[in-house]
């Protein structure tokens, strides 16, 4: 889930416990106004099942390392939070070890 912040600057609060995620204050949900992509994925585990809001589904790469999640809008967006859920008891071996977020105006300036 990515979030932006609305007028004000406030900074938001983000709770979250068990399977329940809630977000307050003047952050909305950001990620439906982007186009969702993955550098692989096994049949019936691609991007549909990681935005799909159910924790019992997910994304599964079938691919060769990096694995790729990449989120691009169409305008300029100030992002004040990005949110993952991984669970390492559910599944260590799966589970990432290393996460890294860029950003930019293309994939060739990405920091």
């Amino acid at each position: 889930m990515a979030t932006e912040s609305s007028e004000s600057e406030e900074e938001g609060k983000i709770t979250g416990g068990n399977q329940h995620l809630i977000v307050e204050d003047d952050l909305r949900e950001m990620g439906k106004k982007a186009a969702w992509s993955v550098s692989s994925c096994k049949t019936g585990n691609g991007v549909s099942s990681l935005r799909d809001d159910n924790l019992e589904t997910y994304w599964q790469s079938d691919g060769a390392q990096p694995h790729l999640v990449n989120i691009q809008f169409q305008k300029k967006v100030k992002l004040q939070l990005v949110v993952l859920y991984v669970d390492f008891k559910l599944d260590e071996s799966y589970t990432p070890s290393k996460i890294s977020i860029r950003a930019g105006d293309g994939f060739h300036n990405l920091k």
